[in-house]
């Protein structure tokens, strides 16, 4: 593989491929829950809920971004799917089976079969500092235990070329030794040396320097083709997703907002919430801008707004009072490839530059 030498310092948005036919979903979410319920309270949605009736789907061979704030469950999803937490509700089907209602010896199993890898979001600290690199990349191999040691060894080398760094050179060396770029690329090389179906991305790129993060999102699109590997990017930088992505999920609470491909998610917000997170990135949004200004005071937010309306209810200057207590439709009849949970997702936007509630009422 070769690295780009001069990485670009921004990504426009990934062009829309042409598409003749839909594959299959290799990962396809349904109702996905997750709750991390205080000791002794029982797995009650209402207690420690990360993650809610998420839907998910991620083809074979894509790239989907999961985009949102710190809590909003997007790194829940990802443990989720890889079994390192059990969902409350719902189910995950990876290459048509049912994992998400895997336990005990089945689920270890899964987990050592490789076909499904999570890179975390610190690699120092997700690293064990007295392995050496040749020893990190290998683990996962001898846990899976499917190639000979010789076999071994020559996958080491085969994925540690794949990200970009000389076998020879690092081999040997430990992860405090290594700059933040290069250990970055030992954990994708750990993760990828199962040569798995799925990868999912923690914040790759949060730690990085600019020209460290273009290297990194690039190297990801590479591997994806040469791997033929569907990789999912959990970030905060929407700029950065923007080149590298065909789709995008944005959460919001434990609650996926809106969904779609990421020219028509970024380029025309139809839930106010990306609207806002599109303005915090400049070079992606449009004209119309949603001014965070207009948002609605939290200081008295409940923990959890009400389970069947949107959870974005208690801040959007636009909520009436069904946003509070009725579900939205997830689908927008103008673009079926679209999901946003907003009641009025195809009619907020032309009320943008009407006053906001909260200043009439004032």
């Amino acid at each position: 593989m070769t690295l780009p030498e001069s990485p670009p310092a921004t990504h426009a948005v990934r062009p829309v491929p042409e598409v003749t036919s839909t594959p299959a979903p290799l990962l396809r979410v349904r109702g996905l829950s997750v709750s991390y319920a205080p000791p002794g309270k029982g797995t009650h949605l209402g207690t420690g809920a990360a993650l809610r009736d998420a839907d998910l789907e991620v083809r074979p061979s894509e790239i989907v971004g999961i985009v949102g704030e710190t809590g909003s469950g997007k790194t829940t999803l990802a443990r989720a799917t890889v079994g390192l937490v059990a969902p409350a509700a719902g189910s995950i089907e990876f290459a048509g089976e049912d994992i998400g209602g895997l336990r005990g010896r089945a689920r270890r199993a899964f987990r050592r079969s490789g076909q499904v890898q999570l890179v975390f979001q610190d690699p120092l600290r997700s690293l064990d500092p007295d392995l050496t690199v040749t020893d990190l990349v290998r683990e996962p191999l001898d846990i899976a235990g499917v190639l000979s040691r010789t076999e071994r060894e020559q996958r080491v080398a085969e994925s540690l070329r794949l990200v970009g760094l000389d076998p020879d050179a690092v081999a040997e060396r430990r992860p405090r030794h290594l700059s933040g770029g290069q250990r970055q690329r030992v954990s994708l090389a750990r993760a990828v040396a199962t040569r798995p179906r799925l990868l999912f991305c923690d914040e790759p790129v949060s730690a990085l320097d600019v020209s460290n993060r273009n290297l990194v999102l690039n190297l990801l699109d590479q591997l994806r083709a040469e791997l033929d590997l569907a990789v999912v990017i959990i970030a905060h930088d929407l700029s950065s997703l923007a080149g590298i992505a065909d789709r995008v999920a944005v959460f919001y609470r434990g609650r996926i907002v809106e969904q779609g491909p990421i020219r028509e998610v970024l380029g025309d917000p139809a839930h106010p919430y990306t609207a806002l997170l599109t303005a915090s990135a400049p070079s992606i949004g449009d004209e119309e801008r949603l001014d965070p200004a207009r948002l609605r005071p939290t200081g008295d937010t409940p923990a959890w707004p009400a389970d069947l309306g949107c959870v974005f209810a208690h801040r959007c200057p636009f909520a009436h009072d069904a946003c509070a207590d009725q579900p939205a439709s997830p689908t927008l009849p103008h673009a079926p490839q679209r999901r946003a949970a907003c009641h009025d997702a195809a009619a907020w936007r032309e009320r943008l530059d009407q006053p906001s509630p909260q200043k009439e009422s004032a």
